[in-house]
């Protein structure tokens, strides 16, 4: 910690900011404890990311150990979900997918957010000739269905986890991209806006500290609703072997693998589709819980610097 000419202290972060990291945490927690499906989202998100933390704890098994003699055996307790082809037990893989499955749903809806919201504040900020023109790019990303194109794209430029995160967040960014660009249009004609404007303000200044600010709550809806599709998507373009590759532990593969064996034993793919569902489920309940408070509810403030 150092100080500056003025003796100001330097390194250390102000109190103003401490108080308002805390601040939105609280109001963060108010917003989720206010409305039951939000609650019980956030209750089952928080157990998935506990379990994807805790994995090499909670797990009882290495996820690639084999076990040849102990083959698409059924539940029991020593295998709590079963074993797999190949011995592996099923409970460990499932824990340790969760990992994969949370941290490539993140990034693709970091890639869907950072590029959609850029695209959808200049759309509707300045409006006219480039309005028209990024929304006519959208049009024709919109135009093809989304897990086709995300298939073309880990194709054409290889089959692996980073092209399966790429393909899947550029798919999203034009819904992320359409509804940032709605809320700019709205909020570019509030008086505060204007205000701005007219004081000279620069255009950078204007979106990220007036118009952004006030677009989050749509923001937050959307990408969490998008996790669970996202989710849908990772989990589908791995059981068509064009996302996480074996002998990594992925929901969509374990299903895959086991799509052979359904008649023999059905454990292989009903606990990774569960899982599948709860993860979604989860997401989902978060996400419409907080499209009621947010969007719907009479707490919301703008917020005019």
């Amino acid at each position: 910690m150092s100080q500056s000419a003025e003796g100001e202290t330097v390194g250390a972060p102000s109190e103003p900011s401490r108080s308002r990291l805390i601040g939105g945490l609280t109001r963060g927690w108010h917003v989720i404890r206010s409305n039951w499906m939000a609650t019980a989202g956030f209750l089952i998100v928080s157990g998935l990311v506990a379990v994807a933390v805790l994995a090499p704890v909670l797990a009882p098994y290495p996820p690639h150990a084999q076990d040849l003699q102990n083959t698409l055996a059924p539940p029991s307790v020593e295998h709590p979900f079963g074993t797999d082809n190949t011995g592996r037990d099923i409970l460990s893989r499932i824990i340790f997918g969760t990992r994969y499955a949370l941290a490539i749903a993140v990034v693709v809806i970091a890639l869907e957010t950072v590029i959609g919201v850029s695209l959808g504040l200049v759309a509707g900020y300045y409006r006219g000739k480039v309005d028209e023109s990024i929304m006519r790019l959208l049009d024709v990303l919109v135009s093809i269905p989304p897990l086709l194109l995300a298939m073309v794209i880990v194709t054409t430029f290889g089959i692996n986890i980073w092209n399966a995160m790429i393909a899947i967040g550029v798919v999203y960014v034009p819904m992320m991209s359409r509804t940032v660009r709605s809320s700019a249009l709205s909020i570019r004609e509030e008086t505060y806006v204007r205000a701005a404007e007219g004081l000279g303000y620069s255009d950078r200044r204007v979106m990220f500290k007036h118009i952004l600010p006030n677009s989050i709550p749509p923001i937050v809806v959307l990408g969490t609703t998008d996790v669970a599709y996202a989710l849908i998507d990772v989990a589908t373009l791995s059981f068509l072997g064009l996302g996480i590759q074996p002998p990594k532990a992925s929901w969509g593969a374990m299903a895959n693998a086991a799509q052979g064996y359904i008649l023999v034993t059905p454990w292989p793919i009903v606990f990774p589709t569960i899982a599948i569902a709860v993860a979604v489920l989860g997401f989902n309940l978060l996400g419409m819980g907080l499209r009621e408070v947010l969007l719907y509810g009479s707490d919301h403030e703008e917020v005019v610097e």
